[in-house]
């Protein structure tokens, strides 16, 4: 591993004809050894229709001018609700009044590498979107990937011959929660290494304090990455900076990540890392200058959004290794605590294990949660709640403030009834007046 910075994106304008190739001089990204630029297919443009508000008579003003130039860390992921909205997705047709976003032309004029786990696109429920429920979706189309993407922002990018070990004290050390994985012998980007990966590492191979983990400790990512996936490798879920914003979030709901590189068709450079949160912040700001869908004043109860059954929590005095399995056994991404009398009083999640690392504290396992949450890196201000009760726009306005990726539904006891996840909120908003049908789960 050779060095580890600030990657510093040229200054961006506000012209929404421009072309992903003003992006083939900048940086190719944080590296852990060097490696050289990838190959990669140029992807024709094609223009983008603006949206059609009265509000907006020209394109908005970008997001670091309305909030400071910085990105949010790469989200954890959210656990994902049952279906409850009711939506069929059909394969896309020729509409008058719907058209084909530039990706979905690029695809069908240069199919390649570059759009590898791509969404599967489907016809929009046309008076859904007409309508004005269907009002964030056409803000979601009618703005690209580009648009979100900060003006300076840090990329850390692992060749897959770099230590597993080294990796993961790197994400600590540079405040980031994923990085995308380079493969010198194909001179491409091939997956994603994540917390996730730091928690099936130790699910599998811990033991006891007395056994040291020679997994993590000896292993490369490349022979991580062979030992987990068994030959079941899929190409990695990436968007172009061109791709409409609607695009990403059925990406990553449909393929239930919570992490989606945009990667340059032309030059191959990844530029950022698209989540949840950051697209959510993204609509919030300027959703008072659109008309608002009636569903924004129904509550949680009447929409049916959340997770309400089956719900996976742990105790205080829990050991993290026990954590950990249901993690992996239940596929979600954070624990509400909960004590003896049912009382929710602190959250344990996925981001929370790192600290794992960087305390070096990963050998020692059986400690309890309430151990290892002595050692959060940052202020934890307790847990966000709310309840069923509550509107739609409440719901929006506070996990948005509070920054946190999911909202623990408690009754008037604080006992827990639900989780709500910042995926849920981006299916009701965008997808479900798109039509498109919910996922009965998702995991990272």
């Amino acid at each position: 591993m050779k060095r580890f910075g600030s990657l510093r994106g040229n200054k961006k304008h506000k012209d929404p004809n421009r072309s992903t190739e003003r992006r083939q001089s900048e940086p190719h990204g944080l590296f852990a050894s060097g490696l050289s630029s990838s190959p990669s297919t140029p992807t024709p443009v094609v223009k983008q229709h603006t949206f059609p508000l009265e509000s907006y008579k020209q394109e908005p003003e970008r997001l670091e001018n309305r909030i400071y130039a910085s990105s949010s860390p790469p989200d954890t992921g959210q656990r994902y609700c049952p279906s409850s909205f009711q939506g069929t997705a059909r394969p896309p047709a020729a509409s008058p009044t719907h058209h084909a976003s530039p990706r979905t032309a690029a695809l069908a004029a240069a199919p390649g590498p570059a759009e590898a786990g791509m969404l599967e696109k489907f016809e929009l429920e046309e008076e859904a979107e007409d309508s004005e429920s269907g009002v964030y979706t056409r803000f979601m189309r009618s703005h690209k990937c580009y648009d979100i993407v900060p003006t300076s922002s840090k990329l850390v990018v692992f060749d897959t011959t770099l230590q597993v070990k080294k990796a993961f004290f790197a994400l600590v050390a540079n405040g980031v929660r994923a990085a995308p994985l380079w493969e010198s012998k194909k001179q491409s980007f091939v997956g994603m290494l994540t917390i996730t990966d730091f928690i099936n590492i130790l699910h599998r191979y811990y033991k006891s304090p007395m056994v040291q983990i020679y997994e993590l400790e000896e292993h490369k990512i490349e022979t991580w990455r062979e030992l987990y996936l068994q030959e079941t490798f899929k190409p990695l879920v990436n968007i172009s900076p061109d791709a409409s914003l609607f695009d990403a979030v059925y990406s990553l709901i449909k393929n239930k990540i919570h992490r989606l590189p945009v990667i340059d068709p032309v030059s191959g450079n990844a530029l950022y890392i698209l989540t949840h949160k950051r697209i959510l912040k993204f609509l919030q700001l300027f959703m008072s200058d659109m008309p608002k869908p009636a569903f924004m004043k129904q509550n949680l109860d009447a929409l049916g959004i959340g997770t309400y059954h089956n719900i996976a929590f742990i105790h205080p005095d829990t050991p993290i290794i026990k954590a950990l399995n249901v993690f992996v056994e239940r596929r979600v991404s954070a624990l509400p605590v909960v004590d003896e009398s049912g009382k929710v009083v602190d959250i344990y999640s996925k981001f929370d294990v790192i600290n794992l690392a960087a305390e070096k504290t990963y050998n020692n396992l059986d400690i309890t949660v309430t151990q290892a949450l002595q050692h959060r890196s940052q202020y934890f201000e307790g847990v966000v709640k709310c309840s069923k009760l509550e509107i739609l726009e409440t719901i929006v306005d506070r996990i948005v403030r509070a920054e946190v990726h999911r909202l623990v539904v408690v009754n008037e006891a604080d006992s827990i009834v639900g989780i709500i996840s910042l995926s849920d909120i981006l299916q009701a908003l965008i997808l479900t007046p798109a039509g498109a049908k919910q996922k009965e789960a998702e995991a990272e």
